[in-house]
């Protein structure tokens, strides 16, 4: 039995939205100060550094480097070996505020508020329940905060 092609291009199409369905590949910098490049390669030139744990999403490959994009849609290239898989989030609410995002006790909203992060601040993702991320900061602190405040999940 032939396939129509339109059938096999519909399909195709249904396959790519579901990857994006499930979630992009992620990555976070894997050291302190890391070169964030233009284009690939060691003499390109450095747009700004990352720190430890900043999360991005990979949007291609090219040999040992990756082209990124991080939680405000800027894009550029890292080397391979600068990321991690450990899954890192960072507060993508309040932007130009001074409001801050509660970290709670425990993942519900009538939980006691254990600390607040404001916009751009990153954590470690210890685990999920429901929409709620188990977060861990650099400094320490765990608690859980609602997703929908969160980029890189």
């Amino acid at each position: 039995m032939k396939i129509p092609h339109a059938v096999l291009l519909i399909a195709c199409g249904l396959l790519l939205s579901l990857r994006s369905a499930q979630g992009a590949d992620m990555v976070a910098i894997a050291g302190e100060e890391i070169n964030m490049r233009s284009a690939p390669g060691t003499d390109q030139p450095v747009l700004w550094q990352l720190g430890a744990g900043f999360p991005l999403e990979v949007v291609s490959s090219k040999g040992e480097w990756q082209q990124v994009k991080d939680f405000e849609g800027s894009t550029g290239w890292v080397h391979k070996k600068t990321t991690q898989k450990t899954p890192y989030v960072i507060v993508r609410a309040n932007k130009d505020s001074d409001q801050q995002i509660n970290v709670r006790r425990e993942p519900k909203t009538s939980a006691e508020v254990v600390a607040k992060a404001n916009y751009g601040v990153v954590f470690k993702v210890l685990g999920t329940q429901g929409t709620w991320v188990n977060v861990e900061h650099a400094q320490g602190v765990r608690g859980w905060v609602e997703g929908s405040l969160l980029w890189g999940r």
